[in-house]
């Protein structure tokens, strides 16, 4: 194991390094992965009682001030390729969504809708990360990732379990690979549609901010296709309006100004403050209608 950290690996990395909320402890093992090998290399060598945590872009994630007692592997830039003909789009797990979206749409290739989702493919499949009414459970074919016992194997997308902002992949699996069927379309317009999408979104959130996206999922239902049923208007924003509390803080936390659903760290939160402040919220969402939100970033490690 010693050759390895030696090649790959940090002991008690701070993890608010490389997370978009910058909070968080260190992770007892950080490794940086270049290639397929090489992870294969260090799944094989870590003790068998040890977690392992796949680590995206940290976009969507909350790491505890007291870290985390896990190996965090981060895949590197073996693991960000990006091929598409015919309909297919073949990309690495740390390719960044906007990046596919955008190398897709050169090729004639529609998955527009990834261009404003913050993460990496990785973690758009583990969280079957959807937009404008299209999911990544629309258009997978299938996920090829490596297994804790080092087996590489190819899954059909119907394995994945996916759900509305879930899979039912173990949480020590690592996506390595995707491939979607994907509609075809104009170059031009596929980019003019992407510019359209931004200039929405940074007309509606908080994108100069340090958030981690969109804090609560929006308590509507969902088909087990993983499609969300927009029928009728609950919306986490809202009902975080309706019990007053945009703007709320707590220490260095607040929820902003300008999305009620993103919780910013304006600089100094710690971990605590901010778990602390979402709780806080779901608190008053109950007291006001009775509804209780679920939380959508992800908070791991020791408080």
């Amino acid at each position: 194991m010693g050759d390895l950290m030696e090649k790959y690996g940090t002991a008690n990395r701070a993890l608010a390094q490389v997370t978009w909320l910058r909070v968080g402890g260190p992770a007892q093992m950080f490794f940086q992965i270049p290639d397929l090998a090489a992870l294969g290399e260090v799944l094989a060598a870590l003790p068998e009682d040890l977690p392992v945590f796949p680590l995206g872009a940290g976009s969507n994630l909350i790491v505890r001030d007291g870290g985390l007692k896990a190996a965090v592997i981060k895949l590197g830039r073996g693991f960000m390729e990006c091929h598409c003909a015919d309909g297919l789009v073949t990309a690495g797990a740390a390719l960044p969504d906007a990046m596919l979206a955008r190398r897709a749409a050169e090729a004639g290739h529609d998955l527009t809708f990834l261009r404003t989702i913050p993460g990496t493919v990785g973690g758009a499949l583990r969280m079957n990360a959807g937009c404008y009414g299209s999911y990544v459970s629309d258009v997978l074919v299938s996920a090829e990732v490596m297994h804790r016992d080092g087996r590489l194997e190819e899954l059909p997308a119907e394995a994945l379990g996916l759900v509305y902002r879930s899979s039912n992949l173990p949480a020590d699996t690592i996506i390595t690979k995707a491939q979607f069927r994907v509609p075809l379309g104009d170059p031009a317009a596929l980019k003019a549609r992407m510019q359209e999408q931004l200039a929405k979104r940074d007309a509606t959130q908080p994108v100069k901010d340090r958030t981690a996206g969109s804090t609560f999922r929006n308590p509507s239902g969902h088909s087990s296709t993983g499609r969300a049923d927009d029928s009728h208007d609950l919306k986490a924003w809202k009902l975080i309006q309706e019990a007053g509390m945009q703007g709320a803080r707590i220490g260095g936390a607040q929820m902003s100004e300008k999305h009620a659903n993103f919780l910013v760290n304006t600089g100094s939160a710690s971990a605590a403050d901010l778990e602390a402040l979402g709780e806080a919220v779901r608190k008053k969402v109950y007291e006001k209608s009775g509804i209780q939100l679920e939380w959508e970033i992800m908070r791991i490690g020791e408080p």
